[in-house]
């Protein structure tokens, strides 16, 4: 949507986002498209994606991690493609996002990545997890980090819901990253 065709509310919205973080990475692109026809839904959701994506208190690529689950839990072909790439620029096993896309556990995984694996796996399937996975994450970033994990997981899947929905297309008409599992 042009910036010249944005009602003064979506503009609003749409220039905090273009002065925020996000400006370099992916600016109105994604999901923002479709949220901004919902300014009043559009400016909280952006806020909460700010913090999740940019001031998480996980590790960056445990993060990305994360989000590539929710996004090939409801095979979100944008969301995966922006994410992998992003998972791998912060330092994610390509091996990892690999398995992940194919929808089987990665071999192999360090404790700290297990444990983020394991809470989003149990979590996605069955909303809720067990002591002991949240035991795993909250012993090695707290509670906080826990809700910090519980928040990106769901945002991502409210994320990986609009672009499914509004059908939005990968750049340059690439193929779908990810097969139907």
């Amino acid at each position: 949507m042009p910036l010249e065709s944005m009602t003064p509310e979506q503009r609003a919205v749409a220039d905090a986002i273009l002065a925020g973080p996000r400006s370099m990475s992916t600016g109105l692109r994604g999901p923002f498209e479709a949220l901004l026809n919902s300014p009043g839904l559009a400016d909280p959701v952006q806020r909460v994606g700010e913090h999740l994506r940019f001031h998480s208190s996980l590790p960056r690529d445990l993060n990305e991690m994360a989000i590539l689950i929710a996004a090939r839990r409801w095979t979100a072909q944008y969301e995966w493609h922006a994410h992998r790439e992003l998972a791998l620029a912060a330092g994610l096993d390509p091996a990892i996002a690999d398995a992940i896309a194919l929808g089987e556990r990665p071999a192999g995984l360090e404790p700290d990545a297990e444990a983020v694996f394991e809470f989003a796996i149990q979590l996605l399937a069955n909303g809720t997890v067990t002591d002991e996975a949240f035991e795993a994450v909250s012993s090695r970033w707290g509670k906080e980090g826990a809700i910090d994990l519980v928040g990106v997981l769901g945002f991502y899947c409210l994320v990986s819901f609009v672009l499914n929905v509004d059908r939005y297309p990968l750049p340059d008409n690439l193929p779908d990253p990810l097969a139907p599992l």
